[in-house]
């Protein structure tokens, strides 16, 4: 998809002034491709990397991906950031479209127009990622069109939901409250005694500095760094210090070096630090 990246850039700028109204005009006058027009082009693509024929391609197709577009325009983002991501699922299909399978490109590539959609509309349609498994990726996308009023739905209305995604009920549940709450800035004024709002910042803890945690933590430190050392008094003086300095100094030799001042190969070094190691392991764990 790479090299029809330079094929196509410039040739459509949707950010412009009346940018996406020429756009709409351009690819609606487009030539539509007959099936042998199209084959050939592909055929030419695939068999001698011809960009001009893959631009051609592409261009036909162009009014298909408005057509998805506009199916997604519930969602609240803009058009022609649709359109761009629709068309580089249309570029990804044209690489991989194999016109000797007997199967219209466009047939082949609204899948591929769709996932560039769905996965654009996920990353950006709240600020945090509001569909993260599988199952909820599915429920983003039908939740909508499966419910019948707006407002929140009855428990009768999840279950059928649920039995007709195949997802379980917790999962709808989870993804009605998701899509019903907007984003909530963590540290927006809330000040205005006439706002019902209460920004996170103003009841969320900072543990980071709290007296007991940080004594907690020292605590736990020190008991760490005892062990540590009770570990390491019981290698011998040459397998201590390859540990030390392999694992605890700022700057840490390599086996070479080592394996030069101590007149051994690097080999004897690595095989006594894997057996100080497992030694250490074994008195940390008692």
């Amino acid at each position: 998809m790479n090299n029809l990246m330079p094929v196509l850039a410039g040739s459509f700028d949707l950010r412009s002034e009346g940018g996406l109204a020429n756009y709409l005009r351009v690819v609606n006058a487009a030539p539509v491709l007959s099936a042998d027009e199209e084959r050939e082009l592909a055929l030419r693509y695939r068999r001698d990397n011809d960009l001009e024929a893959a631009r051609q391609l592409v261009v036909s197709h162009l009014r298909y991906v408005v057509r998805v577009a506009r199916g997604f325009a519930g969602y609240g983002l803009p058009q022609a950031d649709l359109i761009q991501e629709g068309n580089i699922g249309l570029m990804k299909a044209v690489k991989h479209f194999d016109p000797l399978r007997g199967v219209r490109l466009v047939s082949f590539a609204v899948h591929w127009i769709k996932a560039e959609m769905y996965d654009f509309i996920l990353r950006n349609w709240r600020l945090v990622k509001v569909a993260t498994t599988k199952a909820q990726r599915k429920l983003f996308f039908n939740l909508r069109k499966h419910r019948k009023h707006l407002g929140w739905m009855n428990s009768e209305e999840v279950d059928d939901l649920a039995d007709s995604l195949s997802v379980d009920r917790e999962t709808v549940l989870q993804m009605e409250a998701r899509m019903s709450q907007g984003d909530a800035p963590f540290d927006a004024d809330s000040a205005d005694p006439d706002s019902p709002y209460l920004a996170p910042a103003a009841y969320l803890q900072d543990m980071r500095y709290n007296p007991e945690e940080m004594v907690s933590a020292a605590d736990n430190e020190a008991a760490n760094q005892r062990v540590l050392r009770q570990a390491l008094d019981r290698l011998d003086e040459r397998s201590r210090d390859i540990v030390e300095r392999r694992w605890l100094a700022e700057h840490k030799p390599t086996l070479h070096e080592l394996a030069r001042e101590y007149g051994i190969s690097a080999e004897r070094v690595r095989q006594i630090e894997k057996k100080a190691l497992q030694s250490m392991r074994h008195a940390l764990a008692a």
